[in-house]
């Protein structure tokens, strides 16, 4: 086979997706996620194994405390069913007792509803842009921007999020980086393009 040849197929091959490894290669020259990379080696943005549990988690978590949110989660999980069905037929008495305001109880049973109903379904979203997704969630009384944010990066493994509305995130930024605006904060995570949530990963590991 002649050298052209040999060059012509490789050209029609298709794109390789990269591997952790060097989605993480490509955040090295930044020194502060340098410095997380070498602590915490190889992260990645995964799929979470149950959807509904996953978005449960992220609405405890609103506007917690690490600590606190994973309290209120151990009671949860331990009272109840973490299924559609199970959060519509637990009694909110019961779940207020875990630590939830009224107004998570409401949020939990709201998305219980959505996915119980089909009118949230994780297969039709897939395929749908992340600004798709984030309407269609937040069109859901309880599912803000963060909510749907963290339900890109761990629901949807999307790679290229970045949640600026989160404390966490806002703070590793301001240890690393200085203080800026929400804005700055937004234009600074363009050098971390395409894969914005991995570097999220790695900035919430520095203010743990």
């Amino acid at each position: 086979m002649s050298e052209s040849g040999s060059g012509s197929e490789r050209d029609n091959e298709p794109d390789r997706e990269a591997t952790p490894a060097e989605k993480v290669a490509t955040l090295r020259s930044d020194p502060v996620l340098a410095s997380a990379i070498d602590e915490h080696g190889i992260l990645e943005v995964e799929p979470a194994a149950d959807p509904f549990e996953r978005m449960v988690t992220s609405i405890v978590n609103q506007q917690l405390s690490v600590a606190s949110a994973a309290a209120i989660r151990e009671r949860l999980f331990e009272t109840a069913e973490i299924t559609p069905e199970g959060i519509l037929a637990a009694d909110e008495a019961e779940l207020r007792k875990c630590g939830l305001s009224a107004s998570k109880v409401s949020y939990v049973k709201n998305v219980a509803e959505a996915f119980a109903s089909g009118e949230l379904s994780i297969s039709d979203l897939e395929t749908r842009s992340n600004e798709e997704i984030i309407e269609e969630l937040t069109g859901i009384s309880g599912i803000g921007n963060w909510t749907a944010k963290m339900a890109l990066m761990f629901v949807f493994a999307r790679e290229d999020v970045f949640p600026v509305e989160d404390l966490g995130i806002r703070n590793a930024i301001e240890a690393g980086y200085g203080e800026h605006t929400r804005a700055e904060m937004q234009e600074l995570s363009t050098r971390w393009k395409p894969y914005r949530s991995l570097a999220s990963l790695y900035l919430w590991r520095t203010v743990d």
